[in-house]
């Protein structure tokens, strides 16, 4: 079971402070069917996955994760799970889509919290980034991390598209791999033109400024989904500048687990994150690793299976 960061603990003190206003109309919030919810499934399995070694992604054998989408096709893998987060690119049949795999914080290493602390925020590399705006801000530590994996990340999921004749990539990740996830659907475009870019994420911090949400809102197709009290969506806090885009469904513990899909950037309804959870006392660090539709996140034992399923 995850823990909350450090970050968790120092910056949501005071979460509540600077919060938007205004907030929206709880009859804007809407349930997800069945059918939507089971949508999901096969990108929580592979944001699953991102937390086995590199050598059980490339032989895709990590275990329940891997089983569930046992088509998919390794095209590279990387990292050490500790200064360097795990990630995998590779081509799913079933869903006709490239995947994008980053590791969640494992903070039983401490690289990997490290690299959350690192709170303050700095403008995107012009080198990664060509042409986005000066100001656009995001968390240094989140910004350091993706700079060390990016470069061979572009060229893995170029080659998988041209093996694969692919038009549609799919980026995913838990806790700071969903960080990690935004970070290159905003990137992985700017390199890669004429394809559908879309990422997913579990559990995720804010990532950055006003500036960096409106930039995601307007050009990147996210969804982030938050289950029941987890305190991590609700870190780094905006009294500290941070916002989140849009596209929150919410796994609402009031609701008896209903999924909703919460409009706008950090909407205050009790209904989603931001109002469930007004700081970490009122929240439960527990429901970090899910389940999200039955499914935990979290560190692999050594046969790759998720901890929490064990």
């Amino acid at each position: 079971m995850l823990a909350p960061t450090l970050l968790a603990v120092a910056s949501t003190i005071i979460a509540s402070v600077g919060a938007n206003p205004l907030k929206l109309k709880r009859q804007s919030i809407t349930a997800l069917s069945s059918e939507q919810i089971d949508f999901y499934t096969p990108y929580t399995r592979f944001a699953g996955a991102a937390f086995c070694e590199s050598t059980t992604l490339t032989s895709w054998t990590c275990g329940a994760n891997c089983e569930a989408n046992s088509d998919f096709i390794p095209t590279a893998a990387g990292g050490d799970g500790d200064g360097v987060q795990f990630w995998y690119v590779g081509y799913s049949p079933s869903q006709s889509s490239v995947i994008v795999g980053h590791q969640g914080t494992n903070v039983s290493n401490f690289m990997a919290v490290a690299t959350d602390l690192r709170v303050f925020q700095m403008n995107l590399d012009a080198n990664f980034f060509p042409g986005i705006s000066s100001s656009i801000e995001v968390h240094f530590g989140f910004s350091t991390q993706h700079a060390v994996t990016a470069e061979s990340i572009l060229s893995a999921v170029q080659t998988t598209i041209r093996d694969h004749n692919a038009t549609l990539v799919t980026v995913v990740g838990h806790s700071l791999g969903c960080a990690l996830a935004l970070l290159d659907g905003v990137y992985l475009p700017l390199h890669i033109p004429d394809v559908t870019f879309r990422t997913i994420g579990y559990g995720c911090p804010r990532v950055g400024n006003q500036a960096f949400a409106d930039y995601v809102d307007a050009n990147v197709n996210f969804t982030r989904i938050n289950n029941r009290e987890d305190i991590i969506p609700i870190v780094p806090g905006r009294f500290l500048d941070y916002v989140h885009p849009s596209g929150e469904i919410h796994i609402s513990e009031e609701n008896d687990d209903a999924w909703l899909a919460c409009p706008g950037q950090d909407n205050e309804s009790d209904e989603c994150i931001v109002g469930a959870v007004s700081n970490i006392f009122f929240g439960d660090e527990d429901d970090h690793a899910g389940p999200y539709n039955g499914i935990y996140l979290g560190a692999c034992n050594a046969d790759g299976a998720p901890v929490e399923e064990n």
